[in-house]
């Protein structure tokens, strides 16, 4: 049984690995979703059903107050004994004081049930051709007019106690109501002491639209409220630019009960309920967002059972693959460490059997061989270096002597004075550095010191008609710069450009430092770049002292130096770029700071 069972359970990783995927994750994510998406609907079914109708309820028992209230102002007019004198013998009294009577019973009406709420108007006509109000009206009052209209005959032939009128026209001043209709109630005043014979008609207005924005006022404002007549005719709303679709009315229309739906046209749940006493129906619109909100935590429940769900399959995948894959995975990442740790790196033999280890030892062999064959590459290649620093070294001397010696010969025959002496000792400091075959690289300051031998020397050369300045930041006096790098450039300016202009010749020196790299600029204002390329061949120097200098600049840093030959307007701009190396002095950190000042013109 338990073979057959092991032959059903996929023997490969990859196998393996796809069952769990779907054994832990599809069937189960599958189902939760199922689940999931069963409780939203429901949740949001019945949150829907409960809030809404409870609010429309809210809404619609409060219209039911509303008029009950003034169904209940009607029985106290007509229980006043001074509201039936007046209405029944007006004669006793001045049409004014009449007036003054009932306006003073509509006041205390007023105050007592409707003060924050005034949206009540009241109209009673007795029999003898005398009209009350509490109200201004729209146009003057006709009681002719009045008492034979459709509702007040009604109310007086068919002796009814109370009618209600869902369409009256507004016939309130504009500047107390803006409404187009008003729910109206028409009732007629009997007498109990003559065979309840009618003795007035009443007409008790309700302002409905001022009344609907105003008790909407405690709801939440991303909820829009209606009034719908049963033929779908919009009688208020809570925002004067929003109407329910042609689809949402025809809906409702439909069915005179409670319900909801969702108006796909504008993606909102429309929640109605019936008013049998008005043929009306309250509807409320929300926006799917807002229900969305009541089921965030159902979301984060869900969201924290899936990662759970992912977290075991994740774990249980590599249990399964770790006993196989685990070497393997160690084997490749020493195998990218190999390059960036220079074939530095062993495999621990005491770890593995069998074909692991068997693997493990072929690569250190591997590497060992390598490292052997590298070290060997390197040896060879620092000794072909070295010899062809030294050789390009070697051609500096022969070129430089002569040049010197030619100047010697000008000064002893032009002179014949001490000034030999001190290009002599200068020569000597040149030479001295130049027969230094253990130094590639010296300090900025000691091969600028170079740069003043050699000027002193071509100062005297040029009977002082040559001028060299420097400028450089004291914190790059101890900056590693190569051997005898610029005294080439000051040579070459000296030799191409001032020797052939009349006039005093100017060399400038600009050391600068821009981030991880130094600068090195001299600048001339000789004959130019034109002027030497047009010079006869045989009076062009062969021009060693720069291809050295470019081939010593390659050999010591590998691409990241150069050299750059620009024309000035007057003169020439050599640029030599090189990596920014700063090392102590010689002495040690206490030894003294740089001989020549950030900025230093030669006397």
């Amino acid at each position: 049984m338990l073979e057959r069972l092991r032959l059903l359970f996929p023997q490969k990783l990859k196998y393996r690995l796809f069952t769990a995927f779907l054994v832990l994750i599809l069937l189960p994510f599958s189902i939760l979703n199922l689940y999931n998406y069963q409780r939203v609907e429901a949740v949001m079914q019945q949150k829907l059903s409960e809030k809404s109708y409870d609010q429309l309820q809210q809404i619609i028992g409060a219209l039911d107050d509303l008029m009950n209230m003034a169904f209940k102002t009607w029985i106290m007019l007509e229980q006043d004994a001074a509201v039936r004198e007046v209405l029944l013998h007006p004669e006793n009294k001045t049409i004014l004081d009449n007036k003054h009577a009932m306006e003073a019973k509509f006041i205390g009406i007023n105050n007592s049930l409707f003060l924050l709420n005034p949206v009540v108007y009241y109209t009673l006509l007795d029999l003898k051709g005398n009209t009350y109000t509490s109200y201004q009206p729209r146009r003057a009052l006709d009681y002719e007019q009045l008492i034979q209209g459709r509702y007040f005959q009604e109310a007086l032939t068919n002796n009814q106690n109370t009618a209600w009128v869902t369409d009256e026209e507004n016939y309130v001043a504009s500047d107390l109501s803006a409404s187009q209709r008003l729910l109206s109630m028409y009732t007629v005043f009997k007498d109990p002491n003559r065979s309840y014979r009618p003795y007035g008609v009443a007409r008790i207005s309700i302002d409905y639209s001022y009344w609907f924005k105003s008790v909407l006022h405690a709801y939440s404002p991303d909820q829009e409220y209606f009034l719908l007549t049963a033929g779908g005719e919009h009688v208020a709303q809570s925002r004067a630019e929003g109407l329910l679709t042609d689809e949402a009315v025809r809906q409702i229309a439909q069915t005179q009960s409670n319900g909801y739906f969702i108006d796909k046209a504008s993606t909102m749940v429309v929640n109605y309920s019936y008013i049998p006493t008005l043929d009306w129906y309250m509807v409320n619109r929300t926006p799917l967002g807002v229900l969305f909100n009541e089921i965030d935590a159902l979301k984060r429940q869900f969201f924290a059972t899936s990662i759970a769900f992912m977290a075991l399959f994740i774990a249980m995948t590599f249990m399964i693959a770790s006993t196989i894959t685990r070497p393997l995975s160690h084997l490749q990442n020493k195998m990218k460490d190999v390059v960036r740790k220079s074939l530095k790196i062993r495999l621990p033999q005491d770890k593995y059997r069998g074909e692991i280890l068997d693997l493990t030892r072929t690569f250190n062999s591997m590497l060992d061989d390598m490292n052997g064959l590298i070290q060997r590459l390197k040896e060879e290649e620092r000794q072909k270096e070295a010899v062809h620093f030294q050789m390009l070294l070697a051609q500096i001397n022969p070129h430089f002597l002569l040049n010197t010696l030619n100047t010697m010969k000008w000064i002893a025959i032009r002179q014949r004075n001490e000034d030999i002496e001190e290009i002599c000792v200068s020569l000597g400091k040149l030479l001295e550095m130049s027969l230094n075959s253990e130094l590639d690289m010296i300090h900025l300051k000691d091969e600028l010191e170079l740069v003043q031998a050699y000027v002193h020397i071509q100062q005297k050369r040029f009977n002082y008609k040559l001028d060299v300045g420097y400028r450089y930041e004291p914190d790059t006096a101890y900056a590693l710069v190569p051997k005898l790098s610029i005294q080439p450039l000051v040579e070459n300016a000296i030799q191409h450009g001032i020797a052939h202009i009349e006039g005093e010749g100017r060399i400038d020196i600009v050391i600068e430092r821009e981030r991880y790299q130094l600068k090195i600029r001299v600048r001339d204002n000789g004959a130019g770049l034109e002027a030497a390329r047009e010079r006869p061949l045989a009076r062009r120097s062969s021009g060693i002292g720069i291809r050295n200098l470019k081939e010593r600049l390659a050999l010591l840093f590998k691409g990241q130096g150069g050299f750059e030959l620009t024309a000035l307007e007057q003169g020439t701009e050599a640029l030599i770029t090189i990596p920014l190396l700063v090392s102590v002095p010689y002495g040690g950190p206490d030894a003294s700071g740089p001989i020549l000042p950030s900025r230093q013109q030669p006397s």
